[in-house]
């Protein structure tokens, strides 16, 4: 199965509405974040810890929550770099997704390792990592 952008719509769109409803409502995750104070300001820390993102993914949409943790233990192994919910949640949701993680969702649902394989194989690891 292909994924396309409105299949991936489809699974992610209530996995945002979840979190958003989640962090809203849920003392555990304090209050909203107001509006940064400055556009120079240090960015603010995960709005969500990665295990309760990853336990949301997991629910909504299994094949996510298993190609995202691929692809933090592949950022890990590959780069040396630990990856916070936040960067997790921009690979997700900016634009198409990033392409890495969207295959790595794809391989999982489709359980085929060899593109899993693949799709590890070509991660490109962020400045100052190590391939």
């Amino acid at each position: 199965m292909s994924w396309t952008r409105s299949h991936r719509a489809l699974v992610l769109s209530p996995l945002l509405s979840a979190i958003c409803a989640m962090a809203q409502t849920s003392p555990a995750f304090g209050p909203l974040p107001g509006p940064p104070s400055s556009a120079g300001a240090a960015p603010a820390s995960d709005s969500m810890p990665l295990a309760d993102y990853l336990g949301l993914l997991q629910q909504i949409a299994p094949a996510a929550e298993v190609g995202a943790r691929t692809y933090l233990a592949a950022m890990q192994l590959r780069c040396r770099r630990t990856l916070s919910t936040d960067e997790l949640r921009l690979a997700v949701a900016q634009g198409e997704g990033n392409p890495v993680l969207m295959g790595l969702i794809r391989a999982a649902h489709s359980k085929d390792t060899t593109a899993r394989d693949r799709w590890i194989a070509q991660l490109p690891c962020p400045q100052g990592g190590v391939r």
